[in-house]
């Protein structure tokens, strides 16, 4: 059942952006500083998590744009790609693999398998915490 505060309502609708862009930024910047997927995804379902406290459970899934469990379901299978180009290179399966570009308006740009698997990491955090949290207020719902 939604909080129907003025305050909640209005700060949930700054907030939102503004965490999921922190959780951006926080799963970029865990390969060299604390930070990663894990902490990222917690992040980015806190935010949507204020927002469905704040709204109701259909704005939430709007806010989404995704069923959570494909989300789950999407970040857990690219988290398992992301160790196949290392059996290629006849290297461990999940062993890093780094490609360097060279980018004409950015300059040098590293790519890299660990990357890939902390996005897929990020999605399965975000999708396993939504589908719990959407299920209990369905079931708030319900009830009332």
């Amino acid at each position: 059942m939604p909080m129907y505060s003025l305050i909640l309502r209005s700060a949930s609708h700054f907030l939102l952006p503004l965490l999921l862009l922190f959780s951006i930024f926080l799963l970029l910047r865990g390969h060299n500083e604390p930070g990663g997927g894990f902490i990222g995804g917690l992040v980015a379902s806190a935010a949507i998590a204020l927002y469905l406290f704040s709204m109701d459970v259909k704005a939430a899934r709007q806010v989404l744009h995704i069923d959570p469990r494909e989300l789950l379901g999407w970040g857990l299978t690219l988290a398992v790609l992301s160790g196949v180009p290392a059996v290629f290179w006849h290297q461990p399966f999940f062993t890093a693999q780094w490609l360097t570009l060279e980018l004409p308006a950015l300059g040098e740009v590293k790519l890299s398998t660990v990357l890939l698997f902390d996005i897929g990491v990020y999605m399965v955090v975000i999708g396993s915490v939504l589908t719990v949290l959407l299920a209990l207020a369905d079931a708030d719902d319900a009830r009332h």
